[in-house]
Parts: C-alpha cells; structure tokens; sequence
C-alpha cells in the first residue's frame, strides 16, 4: 500500500512541478524533500505549505489568492480523510498543522499517530502508530493531542506523548530511528508539541509544569538521532550543581530555599522558530510549579526562565539573549505561545522583529536580533499589570489587583491567557496580526497546606472561571463583561485592535491569512468562518459538526487552491465543552476536511447517543463518611477529566453516575490494576489505596442511586 500508493502519486507530482521531458533543471520528486535552501524560498513555491506556519518566518500566511473575497461564496467541500479513533471509545483533540510538500500532505493526531494523505484526493498513503503507553494520558493536562510534524529531508519527525523524539521514513512511514527525550520517567513529562529542525537538528521540548517537572529542550542530530545538547529552562537544586552556565545565572533569580522538588516548570510544549540567517533558535517557556510564588521561591524573585522568550544557538545549545515576558511568574502566564518572524518597518527603520502575543495580554514586539524590546500593549483586557516599561522591559504590576495570598483577586486574563496555543497569523500584505483572542476574568484564590504532591496536579492556586457560580459574583462586580472568544486584527506598529469578530465556543481555533484577502479560522461550535482580511466581514461559514482548534493551512494542486483543517475538538477543553459546541450534538470523529472553489457540502458526523436513563447501580452498603471522602477524592483525581454528572455532561469522556454494571464489576481493577491503561484511563495505585478505591466507589454508587431514584419517579 505505502510504496505502491506513493509511485501512483510520481505522475500528479510530475505534472504539478512541470518536470517533463525537455524541462529545465527538473527536481526529482523524493517524498519530504525539503531542505534549508528550498525552505528559505518557500515564497517561490507558494503551492506548497513546507512548515507549520508555512515557513521560517512561521506566520500562518499564504501568498495563494485563487481563493478570493469575489469568490469564497462558493467554497465547498472537496475531500475528507476520517482519522478513526486509534483507541478507545473517547475521541480525542486535532490540533496539528499539516504540512503539504509535492502533493503529500503529513499530519498529527491523537496518541501521537502519523499519516501521510494524498492532497488532492485525501486518500491514505501510510500510516504509522508510534504506540504511546497510554499511561501517559493521565499524565497529560489537556488531552493526548499531537500539535504536529517537520518533514526534512525525506523523514518525518514527531514527538510522541510518552517522550520519544521519533524519525520516519516520508515514502513509507516506516520507522528510522527513535530517542527517549526524557530524563526521568517517574515525573510527569509528556509531549505534546512539535519538533523544530534548526541547523541540522531536530530540536524538542516537553510539558508538564502543572503537576511538577523541570522545563528543558534537547537536540538531536537530524540524519542519525544521536544526542547533542540540552537547555534546561529553570535552575536544579544549586547543592546539586548546574549543567550548564546559563543555569547559574538563572539561580541568582531564585531563593535558595525555593521547593526544588517541584521541579519550578517552564515547560517548553508550543510552537518554535528559527532564523536561519542569524543562526537562532527561538523558544517560548511555560509557567511555574506551583503557581503561587510565596510556595515556589519565598524570597520572591524574577525566577528566570518562566514564562520568556530565549534565543539559542542551535549549534551548541547556548543562550544568545532571553526576555521575560512575566517575572516572577504566578498567573499561569505561558510565554509559550506561537511565535511570528517578520521583517518591518517601524520608526522608520527596517527592523528584524519577533512578534508574540503570550498569555499575560501584552502583545510583544522585539528585535529578534538581540531581545530588544520594541513595544508592548493589551491585546485584550489586562488588569494584573498597567502597563510594561519600555525602558526596564518589564510589566507594571498592580498588586492590589494580582496578590492573591491574602484574598482571592478576579483577574484578566484568566489562565487560558489572553491567548492560547492555536496559532495567530501575520498578513506582509496588509500588515495586521490574526489573533485568536480570549476575553476572560478568572477569580484566583491561595490555597492552603502547601506540600509537593507527586502523581497529581499541584498549582496550589484554586481558579474560578467566568461566568462566576452565584457564591462568587460579587468578584465580578465593577468589571466588565467579558466576550470570551474573539477574532482580533491587531495593527502591530501602531499596537491597536483594527477590527473584532467574537463568535461562541469554548475554544476556537488557529488563523490563516492569504493574499485573497482572507481571514479563516475554525470553531468549536463546528464552523469554518472566513472573514475580509481588512473589514473583519464575515464572508461565508460552513457548518462542519466537528469542532475545530487547529489553524486552517492552504495549498495548491494543478491550479486548485485548497484550504485544509484537522477537525476535532480537545485539548483542555475535551473535558468541558459546552452545550453550543460540536461535541453536544454530535459525535466527535475527528478528520482532515479539505474544501476548494465548487465543491460540496460537509457530511455531519452521527448524532450524538447519550444515555437518558441509568441503570441499577450494585446493591452495596453505603458509609456516610466513605461518601465524604469518597466526593473529595473525586474532585482531586477525576473530576478534571470526567466533569460534572448528568445532564450538563457534554463531554464524551464518561459519566460515572451513569456507569454500566461491568464498569461497576471492574471498578478497582481499572484504578488500582490498569485494567483499561491501553486505552487512556491509567491506573491510580501510585495515589490510591483500595481504601481510597472503596471510598470513591461508594461516593459514584450513591450519585448514580440518586439519579436512578429519580428516573424510577418519571
């Protein structure tokens, strides 16, 4: 299948590339031939999507404009590729960006899987499964999602969610060679986002600072895997040494009485960049472990390097210049956000910039050349700080409205951010930044009794979102409204918002930008929008049943443009949806949907069945006091995952006050014994006594009682 499909591929690429007879200098079609050399032309070949923001400069923006504001009217569907839920009846998130290089199109999903998909028809070529130990799913926060590959060279590279760095072959999907990135299996390290080739190397970072890691990068040699160097993002114990002299400084910025045991965070899980021209690796780290920085580094401190943007010598690993965008980082305030390269000008000078918008609010402009700051300011509504100086570079921070030791405080933005991981794009052409906002206050409160706790989360800071429950709301009160999610066009040297687009969903996803002067982006409520680049118009939106957090990509074959999207809803947001989004109505069966000019309407998933009875739960004596222990139990290891009961369960995750009598029958063996790890609910038994098991049981017994109490009355 894989190389027989391939060679019935060789005619299409030939044609596409004009390599016929008597063409000059014709370029053998190798699958995943891309190199520096063709990556830094990438604008010669605009069919072509060779990166995850197209190119170097990773700016989600095409120079394609086939597909116009005269004629998206008529934008249809022209293929869907079904991912197929590689295990397990949960369906898990998309949020990969495909790469499509001479007809092939590579992608990412869920439990790390790879595949390569003809671009024109959505036909599979290969596939391959790296077999992830499901085990690692519980050690994930935001779901077994894959954020996407590189493609260098003939392989294909992807990180997998159990901590290998792995190489395939892009003609068959046949693995090449695998390296564990980890250095210690017991923490909670996961992998979630995509590798960055730079300089001949595959580079790769990890996440985990919810539940207590140490943040690092590795780099391995593109060509053999062999292991070359490692940037740690926080300081170790400094009884302990340190590994390299970046560490050392960092310390300084830390108490020496800091809880080293938490491992500090400053994961680095999103998307890179890099400049080959100046021979720099550009990399945004994660927030602290735990949050509350009296807990973490009592004596205070900038605690270098959480939430920052670093520039690294992807030769030799070392630390050109760093910005941090949130010193001292409390609020969850991840630097990790995309990353945008762009060459513009700004006070009259040409200027080499790097563009973020993280999640603190602020949307930074430096000279990627040195760290520089050029300009900072709210892209959305910010009241933990009032402004940052441009002379010290840092955030004025209001105290009275960010200190949350004493008093619980609502604060802007909440820790989705101001913006999350789905991509923001960059438009050359009209120069306004595409910025997937979140408008959102959470009430933030101390929590008590600080003490690393191994195996599960420990942020230590309890976090309310809006819309606040009825025993919050005075929180709220003197603050605007938020607006949730809200497509912003930002004007980055004149830092102002040109036009806005709020549309519902939980969480909507990433932009592209092209030269037709359009805007797309997906929504969680199921809908692929496409705006004016200029006005913010809403020109078309096709309703797909699948929530969508990935950013559209676009490309061309045989002088068709297409415009192609992962969809299916996850990430954080898999456990919680609401009743607007995709997931409430239908079944959350993730694809590739590719639409073109002509085509045709998107086929919707099956509806969504959801049980309105429950049955018999076992008959089993109940303790009142197992109960209790066995709710405050639920809210620490399975509420995230599993949410609330009843009718306001959207998820697909299951209701366990509606579990079926062999769930009942497995009940211990599936905490305690792993009984369905394969499958992502991982065993407990590292946390849980049989005690605990019992108790929980008991506590499950007692909720689905009551709901069949109440059906038996219908």
């Amino acid at each position: 299948m894989t190389i027989d499909r391939f060679r019935a591929l060789v005619p299409l690429l030939i044609a596409a590339f004009g390599l016929l007879p008597g063409c000059q200098n014709p370029r053998p079609v190798v699958p995943g031939s891309i190199d520096e050399k063709r990556l830094v032309r990438a604008d010669e070949e605009p069919q072509q999507w060779m990166s995850l923001g197209r190119n170097f400069m990773q700016q989600h923006h095409s120079p394609l404009k086939k597909i116009d504001t005269a004629n998206v009217a008529t934008l249809g569907l022209a293929w869907e590729y079904n991912f197929l839920n590689s295990r397990g009846k949960v369906n898990r998130g998309l949020e990969a960006s495909p790469i499509v290089v001479d007809g092939v199109m590579y992608t990412s999903g869920a439990w790390s899987v790879v595949m390569a998909v003809d671009a024109k028809t959505g036909a599979e070529i290969w596939r391959y499964d790296p077999n992830v130990d499901g085990r690692y799913a519980r050690k994930a926060c935001c779901d077994v999602v894959n954020r996407g590959v590189q493609v260098w060279q003939g392989k294909v590279y992807v990180g997998t969610l159990d901590g290998y760095l792995v190489c395939v072959d892009a003609a068959t999907g046949k693995e090449i060679w695998r390296a564990d990135t980890f250095t210690d299996r017991k923490a909670f390290y996961t992998i979630t986002g995509a590798p960055q080739i730079a300089a001949g190397k595959v580079i790769i970072g990890n996440a985990g600072a919810e539940f207590g890691v140490r943040g690092y990068i590795s780099a391995y040699d593109a060509e053999t895997g062999k292991f070359s160097w490692r940037f740690y993002t926080v300081p170790g114990d400094p009884a302990n040494g340190y590994e390299h002299p970046e560490m050392e400084m960092a310390s300084k910025t830390w108490d020496p009485k800091s809880d080293w045991s938490a491992g500090g965070g400053g994961t680095v899980w999103g998307q890179m960049a890099y400049d080959p021209e100046l021979n720099l690796l550009y990399v945004g780290t994660g927030n602290a472990t735990p949050y509350p920085i009296w807990y973490r580094s009592p004596a205070g401190g900038d605690n270098l390097f959480l939430a920052s943007i670093l520039a690294i010598d992807p030769d030799t690993g070392r630390l050109k210049w760093h910005y941090q965008t949130t010193p001292g980082e409390m609020w969850d305030f991840t630097a990790t956000m995309n990353i945008v390269l762009a060459d513009m000008k700004i006070n009259g000078q040409n200027r080499k910039v790097l563009m973020q918008a993280p999640k603190n609010g602020f949307f930074y402009i430096l000279d990627r050349t040195n760290g520089e700051l050029i300009s900072a300011k709210p892209f959305v509504p910010v009241n933990w700080a009032d402004s940052v100086d441009h002379k010290t570079g840092r955030p004025v921070v209001n105290m009275a409205n960010a200190w949350y030791k004493d008093s619980g405080k609502y604060i802007f933005p909440g820790p989705p951010g101001g913006h999350s991981w789905p991509p923001m794009s960059f438009n050359p052409t009209t120069g306004l930044v595409y910025i997937p906002t979140i408008d959102m206050a959470f009430v933030y409160e101390n929590e008590d009794n600080y003490k690393f706790r191994p195996g599960r989360d420990n942020m230590f800071a309890r976090q309310t979102p809006t819309p606040l429950p009825p025993d919050y709301a005075h929180y709220g009160k003197g603050w605007p409204e938020p607006e949730y999610e809200v497509l912003k066009a930002w004007d980055p040297v004149k830092q102002k918002e040109v036009w806005r687009m709020p549309f519902p969903g939980t969480q909507n996803g990433g932009v592209l930008s092209t030269d037709g002067h359009l805007v797309f982006q997906g929504s969680s409520t199921g809908y692929l929008l496409v705006m004016n680049a200029t006005t913010g118009q809403l020109l078309k939106k096709i309703y797909t049943g699948t929530g969508i957090v990935a950013p559209p990509i676009t490309y061309e074959l045989e002088g068709e443009q297409y415009v192609a999207v992962m969809a299916g809803y996850g990430g954080a947001v898999l456990f919680f949806p609401g009743e607007q989004d995709a997931v409430a109505k239908f079944r959350n069966e993730g694809r590739i949907l590719a639409f073109k000019l002509g085509g045709g309407e998107v086929p919707l998933p099956p509806v969504q069945k959801r049980a309105d009875t429950v049955s018999a739960p076992p008959a089993k004596a109940l303790h009142p006091k197992q109960i209790e222990k066995g709710m405050l139990l639920y809210r620490s290891y399975c509420s995230f995952c599993h949410g609330g009961f009843g009718s306001g369960h959207y998820s697909e995750v299951p209701d366990l006050s509606a579990m079926a009598p062999v769930t009942h029958e497995w009940f211990s063996d599936i905490l305690l014994k792993g009984k369905l790890s394969y499958y992502g609910m991982s065993d407990f038994s590292d946390v849980l006594s049989p005690d605990d098991v019992e108790a929980l049981h008991q506590f499950l017994i007692s909720v689905q009682a009551k709901r069949y109490q109440q059906q038996q009355k219908k």
